[in-house]
Order: C-alpha cells, then sequence, then structure tokens
C-alpha cells in the first residue's frame, strides 16, 4: 500500500483513521522558507471534524507536530515530516464490517486485495481522515506560491440540487479567492447558505446524505507552466484531485458543457487588457495543450454523498456468502462538501507547486 504523489516535490501520506497517529512527509521543499504556522493552523482547522452540524460528532483538533524538516518556523532543506494524534477513536463501531462490507465503500475491494489484513477501523488508511496530512501539505505549498504572486481558492459550487454563483471563469481576482476561502462556510452568494445546509439537515434526519460539487481557482500562474501528453496540468491536478477518497469526477473551465458547444461558442479569444494578453472566457479553464495560458485555472471536483448513512442497507456475508442487512454505527458527515473545500484547494495548490519547481 503506497500513498506518494509528485516527481518535483514529494508527499507521502502515512496513518489510519484510528491508528495512533496520521501524517506525511515532504520531501523537496526548499531550505530557508519561513513558515507562517498560524497560517497553517487555520487551515487545519478549516477541515476539522466536530465543528458544525454539516459534518461528524468525531471532535478532532488536528494539530499537527512537526517532527524535522523545520527548525525555528524555518524550512531545513530536509525532508519535513509531520503527525497528528488520534484523540477520539471508536473503533468497536466498525467490528462487523470485516464480516459484511459497507456499499460505496473500500471495504469490499481492500478485504479481497489485502487478504482481509487491511485495518477497516474508520477506513483505515482508505478513511477521509487521511485528508488532513494533505491539508497541512497544501498550506505549505499556498503559502510558497503566495511569494511567487500565486494564490488559490475554492467555494461550494453546489450541494444537493441547491447551487452557489459561480466564479467568473476569466476574471475571478486573488481578492475573491481568499475572502470566500475565509468563511467558515464557504459560499459566493451568502444568501444560499440557508438552504443549502437545509438540505443537508433534511438529509441527516432521514438518516441519509448529500453529495455536492466544489469549483477552485488558481491565479498569477504564469503562462507556459506544464507540458503535453503525459504531463498535462489537467492530468497533474487531477491525478491529486482523485487522491480524495470522495471525489468522483473533475472538470476543467466550462468541463461537460463544452462538449454541446460550438467551436465558435467554445473558443476563447485573445485580446488585450492592460497592456497584457487577456483570454476573454476561458472555456478551456487556464489550461491549453497541456500547458498553464495566463488565465485563471478552474477546476471543479464532484463529491459523492457520504457512503456511511444510518439507513438499513443490502450487502453480503463475506463468511457465510449469504445476502445481510447493514445498519452502519459510528458518527459520519451527511455532507462532506463544507469541509472538504480546504482539502480541494490543499490539493491544488500541491499539484501546481510540484509542476512548477
Amino acid at each position: 500500500m503506497s500513498s506518494n504523489f509528485g516527481q518535483n516535490i514529494k508527499l507521502s501520506v502515512f496513518g489510519e483513521s484510528h491508528g495512533s497517529a496520521i501524517g506525511c512527509i515532504i520531501d523537496g521543499l526548499p531550505a530557508g522558507f519561513e513558515l507562517d504556522m498560524e497560517k497553517i493552523y487555520f487551515e487545519m482547522a478549516r477541515r476539522a471534524p466536530g465543528k458544525d452540524k454539516t459534518a461528524t460528532p468525531r471532535l478532532e483538533k488536528d494539530i499537527p507536530i512537526i517532527l524535522s524538516g523545520v527548525i525555528d518556523n524555518i524550512t531545513t532543506g530536509a525532508p519535513l515530516a509531520m503527525e497528528i494524534e488520534n484523540s477520539n477513536t471508536k473503533s468497536g463501531d466498525y467490528s462487523n464490517l470485516m464480516s459484511v462490507p459497507r456499499p460505496s465503500h473500500s471495504d469490499y475491494p481492500a478485504y479481497v486485495k489485502y487478504n482481509g489484513n487491511n485495518d477497516i477501523r474508520g477506513g483505515g488508511h482508505f478513511s477521509g481522515r487521511l485528508t488532513a496530512p494533505i491539508v497541512f501539505a497544501g498550506a505549505v505549498a499556498k503559502q510558497i506560491l503566495e511569494q511567487k504572486g500565486i494564490t488559490v481558492g475554492a467555494h461550494i459550487k453546489s450541494i444537493s440540487d441547491v447551487s452557489d454563483k459561480g466564479f467568473d471563469m476569466a476574471e475571478v481576482t486573488a481578492k475573491q479567492l481568499k475572502d470566500v476561502s475565509s468563511k467558515a462556510f464557504a459560499v459566493i452568494d451568502n444568501d444560499v447558505e440557508d438552504k443549502m445546509r437545509q438540505a443537508v439537515e433534511e438529509a441527516r434526519l432521514s438518516l441519509d446524505s448529500v453529495g455536492g460539487v466544489i469549483e477552485c481557482a488558481a491565479v498569477g500562474l504564469p503562462v507556459g507552466i506544464g507540458s503535453n501528453i503525459f504531463s498535462t496540468v489537467e492530468s497533474k491536478l487531477a491525478s491529486i484531485l482523485f487522491a480524495i477518497p470522495a471525489v468522483k469526477g473533475v472538470e476543467f473551465g466550462a468541463g461537460f458543457d463544452i462538449a454541446a458547444m460550438h467551436g465558435s461558442q467554445a473558443n476563447d479569444p485573445y485580446s488585450v487588457k492592460d497592456g497584457r494578453v487577456f483570454i476573454e472566457k476561458n472555456n478551456n479553464g487556464g489550461v491549453l495543450g497541456g500547458m498553464t495560458s495566463g488565465a485563471p485555472i478552474i477546476v471543479r471536483a464532484a463529491i459523492k454523498p457520504t457512503p456511511s448513512i444510518s439507513q438499513e442497507q443490502k450487502s453480503v456475508n463475506l463468511q457465510t456468502m449469504e445476502e445481510e442487512t447493514l445498519v452502519i454505527k459510528g458518527r459520519h458527515d451527511p455532507c462532506i462538501v463544507p469541509r472538504a473545500v480546504p482539502v480541494i484547494e490543499a490539493a491544488v495548490a500541491f499539484g501546481l507547486l510540484d509542476l512548477m519547481m
């Protein structure tokens, strides 16, 4: 079981949901870079559970403990190792899942692949809990990118059938990205927050869950980052975004809607604005030929409804090979989308930093 990402700057994630700790190792960071730990703590708090009715009641502080690679908040050039203690686990809630796998979870394929030796508690190494180290790595990446004039931000584009406004794909600004990312509930149009919360609450009361879409943007990138064929910006970002357990779809710019357009509609005209080349529509999401075009990177990730719901579900007992009804116990998010916003930002930031290193 290997959990590594990156070519120029490398990220390795370790731990299990109910193990003693989770964490990561970042290899390839430049020496002499000063980390703002308060910004890192802020990013960790955005993802941390137990703080909102839309999330699991499992309360974890998610305080990162840096073990190596940093002295007095300044990187040394050595691998940066970090761990987060798991302090609030209820492993007994998962005792029956080795025999009866949860629908739409990793339980069954992991059971077969690892001969039943995988850690099933809370999903083990397949758990969304492992996104906490990704947020830490992304928080570090965002600070390095910020020094290069690059800003990454995201918002909740939709939850269930309730939608927020979208970013202006051609002209979203760094300030707009920072403003929406600073919100406790990251939406552009504040009027949709209550409707989204209502959709989540209705699902929770029905012992069900809902999913949604997160839209992320990056501005300030120079032209020509990335390459063609197998080293495109899209392939790099899609790869790390699909590492997030709940992500089931990724699109750039106009995404799948571009398939219904004529070329005259889909093409992004060039013009001159403030003495620079300006891409007017950005249906291609800031990427042409696999390279950054100078327009904002616009990428969306589809987040599936949390598969751990409290309704009765049909499954199979792997010991008796008979069908069995399963009721999942434990503490779970009726909607993962609000907590996934900083995870999407982190993944995009780390992917872009790897491309730029």
